[in-house]
């Protein structure tokens, strides 16, 4: 606004005094914002929307590769941390978390209390590594699920995409990582937008570094935070205390979004890690809960999943120096979110039914609660101990992997929005049959690729029996030191050389003279001799 150009020279005087008066208003009274839906960032800092200052202390969990370990989320809140990074698939490398299953797990984190950086791993090592796929192509993954996150911004930070550039054609990791904020914005995006560095998420070049205050600059919403992996490039206190400290003297706000204890590009140094993140009040997210292959399994915290046998890289993070359990504070969203401190009813007694050598489906009256339950616990019941089994936000969970010929006692909690536990159920018992004869299944196995230090293999289960298949369990030694990385028409958990495949839902059924086909990619050493003998729900198959 201006005066008019022939005003008297009184009137200009009056008009000039209130202009002055009008531009003072503008410049020096701060224009009014909307509360913020959500975390945000401010002097460098990660807030709650209540301006809570909130400082991540969790893990990494395997989500994509692992979808029936979700109640792994539960152990790791038991062991203290107040944040998991989820591992999610945009379906171009691995199979596609769709929005149900995205919904789901954000549902988990809340019921357990946690808060949910969810990751696209699709893009690890572009331009490196083959299969690897853009920003921007993530970005549009993220849009394809909006409907899960909306809403969420107390409790989702949105990881862009997993480690988005190699060593290959990285700087142009600065302008990707602008464009691609900025397509989530443009989409209606209120969340914390996290950006992993290029250089496997190292940034040894110091791309990221040089380059996040325009990266920062460039998000509308002004709401962007960088995470590093630290491993290998990390191995001396003064490159872990170099780093960090100019993020925060540059007031950009910065995590550790993955490290570890050793890895096979060079040995990290943890223990500077946990050190400095605790001095400045950074957060931090260890790699990983479990089911790590590839020959770092030693990466694993917890064996098989089991939240009972940790490693000793697990006992160091949750129980050391400067680790979860004496560090993490939970988010205030949780502990302030209405004061709601009323358990839900405990859910009815379950019932049981399809059982199967290896399989049962659990059925219980919903329980009741004034804010509403938001998930069920699976548990079971042995004496006065009880395993988590898995957790589901409906009222029926279906079990698999279990021991033919054997009584298995389960009971179910249920949990609503605040976290509050109900009292369990009554327990059901359920004994699953034997199995079935022997040779009653037959199993072809072969390598349908190879690669230097991988290969891929389709394995053809066959029910040569006289009644249908409904649920089973696939059970096989590998000879040499080959591990599974990724496997379809099944579920497959490893321990050391021993393999188990649960069935997949449209796999599960197989007819009399009928067949199943799996397919997997596996981890070798220079020899990749094959299988010899296969066990289906307990009962051995032949081998052709």
């Amino acid at each position: 606004m201006r005066p008019h150009a022939h005003l008297t020279p009184r009137l200009a005087t009056v008009a000039g005094t209130l202009l002055a008066l009008l531009l003072s208003l503008l410049v020096f009274t701060p224009p009014a914002h909307a509360a913020p839906t959500g975390f945000r960032i401010q002097n460098g800092r990660l807030l709650e929307a209540s301006g809570n200052d909130f400082v991540m202390r969790g893990v990494n969990h395997a989500h994509t590769w692992y979808p029936d370990r979700i109640s792994s989320l539960a152990h790791i809140k038991a062991k203290g941390a107040n944040t998991v990074r989820v591992v999610l698939s945009s379906g171009d490398r691995w199979t596609r978390n769709d929005t149900a299953d995205v919904a789901n797990v954000v549902a988990q984190c809340k019921q357990n209390r946690l808060i949910c950086v969810l990751e696209v791993h699709d893009t690890t090592g572009y331009g490196e590594q083959s299969g690897a796929v853009t920003l921007s192509r993530a970005a549009d993954y993220w849009i394809s699920v909006q409907s899960a996150l909306t809403g969420q911004e107390d409790y989702v930070i949105v990881n862009i995409g997993n480690e988005p550039y190699g060593n290959t054609n990285y700087s142009a990791w600065t302008a990707d990582t602008k464009a691609a904020v900025q397509k989530l914005r443009t989409a209606g995006f209120d969340h914390t937008i996290m950006v992993d560095a290029p250089n496997w998420g190292q940034d040894w070049a110091f791309t990221m570094r040089d380059n996040a205050a325009s990266v920062f600059a460039a998000d509308p919403d002004a709401n962007t935070v960088f995470s590093i992996h630290m491993y290998g490039v990390f191995d001396t206190a003064a490159e872990v205390t170099d780093y960090l400290n100019r993020f925060v003297t540059a007031k950009l706000p910065i995590v550790v979004g993955e490290f570890g204890h050793d890895h096979s590009d060079g040995n990290p140094d943890e223990n500077t890690i946990l050190a400095v993140a605790q001095q400045l009040r950074l957060g931090y997210l260890g790699w990983s809960w479990s089911g790590n292959g590839g020959g770092v399994e030693y990466l694993d915290m917890v064996t098989n999943f089991d939240p009972n046998q940790l490693t000793s890289w697990g006992q160091r993070l949750f129980n050391g120096a400067n680790g979860i359990a004496a560090t993490a504070k939970e988010a205030a969203i949780y502990s302030s979110g209405g004061g709601d401190s009323t358990p839900p009813t405990a859910p009815g007694t379950p019932t049981a039914s399809a059982v199967t050598s290896s399989s049962v489906t659990l059925t219980w009256p919903a329980a009741t609660d004034a804010t509403g339950v938001t998930g069920y616990d699976v548990v079971r019941v042995s004496g006065g101990t009880e395993t988590a089994v898995t957790s589901t936000t409906r009222t029926t969970a279906t079990l698999t992997g279990l021991s033919p010929a054997t009584s298995h006692t389960f009971a179910v909690y249920a949990r609503d929005a605040a976290g509050n536990r109900s009292p369990r159920s009554a327990t059901v018992t359920v004994t699953t049959s034997s199995g079935g004869s022997p040779s009653a299944c037959g199993v072809g196995y072969k390598v349908t690729g190879s690669w230097p230090g991988g290969f891929q293999g389709e394995i053809t289960v066959r029910n040569t029996g006289t009644s249908a298949i409904n649920g089973w369990t696939l059970r096989w030694t590998f000879p040499d030191s080959q591990r599974i990385t990724n496997l379809w028409g099944g579920t497959a958990t490893q321990s050391g050389t021993e393999v188990s495949v649960a069935a997949a839902p449209y796999t599960a059924a197989i007819p009399a003279s009928g067949s199943v086909t799996l397919g997997f990619t596996a981890t070798r050493a220079s020899e990749n001799p094959s299988p010899t003998a296969f066990t289906l729900n307990g009962a051995d198959c032949s081998v052709s």
